[in-house]
């Protein structure tokens, strides 16, 4: 039946026009169901935790949260294995989707004019990715873009897409796939990769170190540390059948005079590219037969605005074209992953 002429219309104070008090007026935490996700993917609390720098009982408790603000059970744990219920398949795209939205907002609101600084992680000083953001400095006076160092795609995506960041290096095909997802990429440079021995290693008088010299050696290529884990993928790629260990997991070493301690102490070769700064008592030698390759992209969130980003994919883009980074040598290897996403086709 109508509702009588005088009767005010059936909303909550405040609310906006469409959303009716009828259903309850409740507000789901975005953070919680980023967490389902993850968990959803993994299929494995541990795993999932690790991934989010979280605690495995802080998320158990969100997991429990998100179950009691939905009424709704998403998985069924055992001992041995996770797995979703009807309901945790059900709310897997509607979970997205609201990420995705919440992802857009924050571009949008993000600003895109000079007055909000361009946040662009160049990894360590030193590297190659400090002369894009010089040109796209110069490409783009009025902006401001400020430096960061991450020391890791790995980490420094996960900054992105919490919005302390907006850009990156690095190689995107070792993101997990869920993180490439609400990213885009722009293929910049086949980095030759290196080795970093100590100065008096048996293989440091040599000018380029075979690959097949390694063998038997232990190269420590940052297993072990959450940040970085792109590039302790690529290692293994490179290692697989050739008789390479990988070191083991060791505290990161933070600073230059840090590191050149631990290499004294360790004495294993350090997984490197030609561009890593040099260290006193130490060598970088090209690694060679073949040439291995670091894929590298420039990586931000997916939807955001901003002059500085473009300023900086031109001057990637620019530097790419004429100084080469993305011709690839006769002898040149990168894992059969890395192919497609720098054909840009994924």
């Amino acid at each position: 039946m109508p509702a009588p002429a005088d009767r005010a219309p059936d909303r909550s104070p405040g609310l906006p026009p469409g959303l009716s008090s009828g259903l309850p007026h409740r507000h789901l935490d975005p953070r919680l169901l980023c967490g389902f996700l993850i968990v959803a993917e993994e299929l494995h609390f541990t795993r999932a935790a690790a991934r989010l720098y979280v605690a495995q009982q802080a998320l158990s408790r969100d997991i429990r949260r998100l179950e009691r603000e939905l009424g709704a059970e998403l998985f069924v744990r055992t001992t041995r294995q996770v797995t979703l219920t009807a309901d945790g398949e059900r709310l897997v795209p509607y979970a997205r989707r609201v990420l995705e939205a919440q992802d857009a907002l924050l571009s949008a609101f993000a600003g895109d004019g000079p007055e909000r600084p361009l946040l662009v992680d160049v990894n360590s000083p030193g590297l190659v990715f400090g002369r894009v953001l010089d040109r796209a400095r110069a490409l783009a006076p009025d902006c401001e873009l400020m430096a960061r160092f991450e020391s890791g795609l790995t980490g420094a995506a996960g900054e992105i897409l919490a919005g302390r960041l907006d850009a990156s290096f690095g190689r995107f095909a070792g993101l997990d796939p869920a993180v490439r997802a609400r990213l885009e990429q722009q293929p910049v440079r086949y980095e030759p990769m290196a080795v970093i021995l100590p100065e008096d290693h048996h293989l440091a008088a040599l000018d380029a170190v075979p690959l097949d010299a390694l063998a038997g050696e232990t190269v420590y290529a940052g297993a072990g540390n959450p940040r970085t884990r792109e590039w302790t993928d690529l290692a293994l790629h490179l290692f697989e059948g050739r008789g390479i260990a990988l070191a083991p997991p060791a505290p990161v070493a933070v600073g230059a005079d840090e590191f050149r301690r631990v290499m004294a102490k360790k004495r294993n070769p350090v997984l490197a590219v030609v561009d890593f700064p040099a260290m006193s008592e130490t060598v970088r030698k090209p690694l060679v037969g073949p040439v291995p390759l670091s894929p590298v992209s420039l990586v931000w969130r997916k939807g955001l605005v901003h002059p500085g980003i473009n300023a900086l994919r031109r001057a990637a883009g620019e530097l790419a074209a004429e100084e080469g980074w993305l011709r690839r040598p006769a002898d040149g290897w990168i894992p059969a992953s890395d192919d497609l996403v720098m054909a840009g086709q994924d």
